[in-house]
């Protein structure tokens, strides 16, 4: 309800014992009873219309009613909102995706590379470690005899046990086979970034981006999140 202001040529409103009103009396205090409108040193007296006090019950209902048609706006307003956000968003996740597919494209190459070439690695050491063993066991049984080589394999396992140390000491992880096979895959994935100037950084900018779009898209089409009725919640689930 607007609140009293005061106009020109209006001075001020008094009520009915002489009292001066405050402009920010709102309408609806002031029409509950008599005042007096002062207009260029006129004093006018007012009286508005008696209004009956709704009984409890009544008063309550219309309490309700008021509250059913400012939902019913809030809900309104909230679709309007929604379909106009929802729109926004929809554009900026297709401008993200086509700036995206060529740099998605040209990541999976390059991940197949480096899968390929880890793999190649993985399976060079085990045609090292087989080779080891045909010579080992050729020089054991047919060559020498185990008393001359187990010094040699002896050797052999420290030094393997020195290498595992070292890889420790150089990468500050401990030597698990899927870890290394990871880190060798990282290596030869980020030597192509390099060779082929992949710009990564921006790769991972539009890959955040896409994925806070599609979460913000997520919660606004939830129906919990526009404070639907119930009949019309269901509705939407369906």
């Amino acid at each position: 309800m607007a609140n009293f202001r005061e106009k020109n040529g209006c001075s001020f409103l008094q009520e009915a014992d002489g009292a001066r009103v405050a402009s920010s009396t709102g309408i609806d205090i002031l029409l509950l009873d008599d005042f007096k409108l002062v207009i260029n040193d006129t004093t006018h007296l007012v009286r508005p219309p008696r209004r009956e006090l709704l009984p409890h019950e009544e008063a309550e209902r219309l309490n309700d009613v008021k509250f059913l048609v400012q939902q019913l706006y809030t809900t309104l307003r909230i679709e309007e909102h929604q379909l106009s956000k929802e729109r926004e968003l929809i554009g900026r996740l297709e401008d993200l995706n086509s700036e995206l597919r060529p740099l998605e494209k040209m990541k999976v190459e390059l991940s197949k590379k480096a899968e390929r070439r880890t793999t190649w690695v993985l399976w060079g050491g085990m045609a090292y470690m087989a080779t080891q063993f045909g010579i080992l066991a050729r020089l054991t049984w047919w060559e020498y005899s185990w008393d001359i080589m187990e010094p040699v394999t002896y050797f052999i396992t420290y030094g393997t046990a020195m290498a595992m140390y070292a890889y420790f000491v150089l990468t500050r992880q401990e030597y698990i086979y899927p870890d290394a096979r990871d880190r060798q895959y990282l290596l030869f994935f980020h030597k192509g970034v390099k060779r082929t100037r992949f710009d990564i950084e921006k790769y991972n900018k539009l890959k955040d981006d896409v994925a806070e779009v599609e979460l913000d898209l997520k919660r606004l089409r939830d129906p919990l999140q526009l404070q639907l009725p119930v009949q019309q919640l269901t509705t939407s689930k369906n």
